[in-house]
């Protein structure tokens, strides 16, 4: 709202409806549809056609920003009624500043084409640079082809480490294209919520100087919970569905599962007939059929499959540093102890010696 039109008397271009239509980017239905509802103003007549001017340029190119900031045809048209009357719209503006804003304390940096390089591999990749700069998280820098604005540096220190741990540009440029989508999606919805319930006063019809003020003064409190909000909602949901994510393939590597892969079992059927060098076979006796975890895989011990919830208790009990040796232990005294049992259990056959037998009979171990 800051293009005045020009001084009486100045000398103006003059447009056919066609030439203004393709100079403002709105199309000739759009710009007799505006003069019908009275938002610009009627062009001169000429003989048999009709001439526009720099008036009729500047007033579109305003509509078209207002638009941009979300007010409606009805509200463009009773702030443009109140601009030409020569009212201070100095308040509106200054709530407009307040949402331009930058809605985040990040500060934009800039890179060298040769450090680009380096924090992705080290090679020279245009395709994927161009790509970025389509995205905008990169930007140009008129003037300088080996430097780069960078909006966001923590977004592209992101894709860096993705990158770093194997994931390809094209698969993170694809990932960023998606969650900006839904990232839109639910900033949409928030403007929507807060419209609703806190801004619908402000915009339904040109505000005040006091009215703006009062607006901005809410945009300015409301700025960082929409981000807080995202923040602790992710955190959250991460947290949920990784969770899931994890047990769900734990359950499907479980043989006898429903669902477990068929390299799954023959892994399972191969750890069962595998030589004991590590946790004592005996500790694998029953074994639920429910999701399990291998406490601590390692190349020079027999892998034993433990149920889920048992491997979380023992991590929880000792630590996961601890586990093997924990559950090693807890399977030798086990192995122990039914060795004793079955040293100490009567042989079948003859009834058991009667209690005034001498003591040396009544323990008399069976032959094996």
């Amino acid at each position: 709202m800051t293009e005045q039109p020009p001084t009486a008397g100045a000398r103006t271009a003059e447009y056919r409806i066609e030439e203004l239509a393709h100079l403002s980017g709105a199309t000739v239905r759009t710009i007799r549809a505006y003069q019908d509802r009275g938002l610009l103003p009627r062009p001169e007549r000429r003989g048999r056609a009709n001439v526009y001017g720099d008036v009729h340029l500047a007033r579109l190119r305003q509509i078209a920003d207002l638009l941009d900031r979300g007010y409606t045809l009805a509200s463009i048209k009773e702030l443009l009624e109140a601009w030409d009357a020569g009212l201070d719209l100095g308040g509106v503006l200054g709530l407009v500043a307040e949402i331009d804003g930058p809605w985040t304390d990040e500060k934009a940096s800039r890179i060298s084409r040769a450090d680009l390089d380096t924090a992705f591999g080290g090679t020279s990749d245009d395709a994927s640079v161009a790509e970025a700069v389509e995205l905008g998280v990169l930007e140009r820098i008129p003037g300088h082809d080996d430097e780069y604005l960078v909006p966001s540096p923590r977004e592209l220190a992101v894709a860096a480490e993705l990158h770093s741990a194997g994931v390809p540009l094209p698969a993170i440029s694809g990932h960023l294209r998606e969650v900006r989508g839904q990232v839109e999606h639910i900033a949409a919805r928030f403007v929507d919520f807060t419209t609703e319930h806190l801004f619908r006063p402000y915009l339904d019809h040109p505000p005040t100087d006091t009215e703006a003020a009062e607006a901005a003064a809410l945009v300015r409190r409301l700025r960082p919970l929409a981000q807080q909000t995202i923040d602790a909602e992710l955190a959250r949901a991460m947290r949920t569905l990784a969770t899931r994510y994890l047990r769900r393939h734990l359950a499907e590597a479980q043989p006898g599962e429903p669902g477990g892969s068929r390299d799954a079992r023959s892994g399972e059927r191969a750890a069962a007939t595998a030589p004991a060098s590590g946790i004592p076979r005996a500790a694998q006796s029953g074994t639920a059929s429910r999701p399990v975890a291998d406490p601590r895989p390692a190349t020079d011990r027999e892998p034993v499959l433990l149920p889920a919830d048992t491997a979380q208790a023992v991590r929880d009990l000792v630590g996961p540093d601890n586990m093997a040796a924990f559950i090693a232990a807890a399977a030798d005294r086990e192995v122990r102890a039914r060795t004793m049992d079955s040293l100490a259990a009567p042989a079948p056959g003859p009834a058991p010696a009667p209690r005034d037998a001498p003591a040396a009979e009544r323990s008399r171990s069976p032959r094996r």
